[in-house]
């Protein structure tokens, strides 16, 4: 009798990866069971690929090499960011690609602890004071919360500079919001929306898919609202909540939403970007103009920054 396996959800879904379609060509890989995006590089008739952002999951990571090595040389290159709960270690890592490089921190909540005491003191205090100001409630309907969640996310993207892939796009946002699982909250002062959620259940690690937050959210700490919200809200149903890590490329982990991620969680973990070179000739002749950098894939320096 075969034994039965779990149908992937969340981020390890078809439905996540087809839900970002719009920013490249969905590439099954069929012995570990990932999702790649094919995207064509500006500038050339050259295509590479990259891992569903912000994370790229599989089912089987010792199965991952197999399936690269497959790829076609039409494919200049592919570059991930690994689950940080992943099934691998760094040599498995190293195996399959050229490339491994710590990335940032994520930071991670023990949900297995009381939850009062999860977070430093400043924290504690700031999100009963803001749960003072703001109710947050578990969104039954998160389908028709998309056009609510849209405006919300897309006026964070414009106050931040967040463009590409990271912006989404409202047809990425209609589909996430469909996907069986997802877990959306929201919070309000009195009757205005002032921001949102959005979660996927891996196993028994949550996580914290994206924030948002209006100007008046800002003003009365929805965010500690939220977060504090959220523990309660998972407590016996997952034992680890991955809150994600800060912005840019270090990690450093000095910018503000590092700082902030970190006053709540008890753990952070390394989160590893990897990437792995299928036609060296044509890699060689596109990296040629950028001159030396550490970043990968060359000729594509600066686009997350």
């Amino acid at each position: 009798m075969m034994a039965h396996r779990p149908v992937p959800s969340g981020y390890a879904s078809r439905a996540y990866a087809e839900s970002l379609s719009g920013f490249g060509e969905i590439l099954h890989l069929p012995r570990c069971g990932g999702y790649l995006l094919k995207r064509k590089i500006p500038g050339t008739t050259e295509h590479d690929a990259m891992g569903c952002y912000p994370l790229f999951f599989c089912g089987n990571w010792t199965l991952l090499e197999a399936d690269l090595a497959e790829l076609p040389e039409e494919l200049v290159s592919v570059a991930l960011v690994a689950d940080p709960f992943g099934d691998y270690s760094t040599e498995l890592l190293e195996s399959a690609f050229d490339v491994v490089n710590p990335y940032r921190v994520h930071y991670i909540v023990d949900l297995e602890q009381p939850i009062g005491e999860i977070g430093s003191r400043h924290h504690r205090r700031e999100a009963r004071k803001a749960l003072e100001k703001v109710r947050v409630e578990v969104c039954r309907n998160p389908v028709g919360f998309s056009k609510d969640w849209i405006k919300l996310y897309q006026a964070l993207a414009k106050r931040h500079g967040i463009r590409g892939i990271r912006a989404f796009s409202a047809r990425a946002f209609e589909q996430q919001l469909g996907m069986p699982g997802i877990v959306v909250h929201h919070a309000y002062c009195g009757e205005r929306l002032v921001g949102a959620q959005l979660f996927h259940i891996q196993g028994d690690v949550v996580c914290c898919h994206l924030g948002a937050v209006s100007e008046l959210g800002y003003e009365t700490g929805a965010f500690y609202a939220m977060d504090r919200f959220s523990f309660e809200l998972f407590s016996g149903r997952a034992r680890k909540l991955d809150l994600g890590g800060g912005t840019g490329l270090s990690s450093a982990g000095d910018d503000g939403l590092s700082r902030y991620k970190k006053g709540w969680s008890t753990q952070m973990r390394p989160v590893y970007f990897c990437g792995r070179i299928i036609n060296p000739g044509r890699y060689e002749a596109l990296s040629q103009p950028f001159g030396p950098t550490n970043y990968f894939p060359v000729y594509r320096k600066g686009e997350f920054d």
